[in-house]
């Protein structure tokens, strides 16, 4: 299975370099020719355009910022839709809305291709060792024809039930996360204004009821001065 990925930023490019790593036939494209050309060292392939890249690949992955930005790399005249062709299969991995996956999955399906959506949870660091979490939506037969990839890519892999069904869940996770970190925000300033040690304060959190992967991963974050969004 040949696969094609557009959209190297951030969680995106640590996606398709677990691909390469593990032996997969893949060609890419981004605008950004700094990305492609590092990718292309590699060894991926490289598109002139999404609908070039579609007409080359049998699984076509997108991860890219913005339901406006994966609607622009679908529908335009160079766009992955006018690429695709029958039983290829579209994995839409950026995180969007249900409605606008299923609008552009319908386009899938009348090019006699098929649609899943495959958000990912677990931030960049996850994703450049291979241990990110990915919720996918769609047909189960094509998500078992696809699970090899999948696999390579994220250690948990979870079929969420129809098409969307993915993405709602994204948004669910998300929203959760956020609100672990505006508790944590709170605590730590508890923790702060009380002269706590904040070595001991981390630990005792991380071994208590109130911990979580928000904790364990952005609380570093918080301790070491970081602004690093990866």
């Amino acid at each position: 299975m040949k696969i094609g990925f557009v959209g190297l930023g951030n969680v995106g490019g640590k996606l398709a370099g677990s691909l390469l790593r593990n032996n997969f036939d893949v060609v890419v494209r981004d605008i950004d020719e700094s990305l492609t050309n590092t990718f292309k060292e590699l060894g991926a392939k490289v598109a002139k355009s999404p609908k070039e890249l579609a007409e080359q690949a049998d699984l076509i992955i997108t991860s890219l910022p913005s339901p406006e930005v994966s609607a622009e790399v679908m529908e335009s005249k160079d766009g992955i839709i006018n690429g695709l062709s029958e039983n290829k299969i579209w994995l839409e991995m950026s995180t969007t809305d249900e409605n606008e996956v299923k609008r552009l999955g319908n386009k899938v399906i009348s090019k006699k291709a098929i649609p899943l959506d495959g958000p990912v949870s677990g931030g960049c660091h996850r994703a450049a060792t291979g241990n990110i979490a990915i919720f996918v939506g769609g047909d189960r037969k094509t998500f078992e024809k696809i699970l090899p990839a999948l696999t390579a890519m994220g250690r948990k892999v979870l079929h969420t039930g129809e098409l969307g069904s993915a993405s709602i869940l994204k948004v669910i996770t998300n929203y959760l996360a956020s609100v672990h970190l505006v508790a944590l925000g709170e605590a730590w300033t508890v923790a702060k204004k009380s002269n706590l040690d904040l070595t001991k304060t981390f630990k005792g959190i991380a071994v208590s009821s109130g911990n979580s992967f928000v904790h364990e991963t952005e609380s570093q974050v918080i301790l070491n001065g970081s602004y690093n969004i990866n």
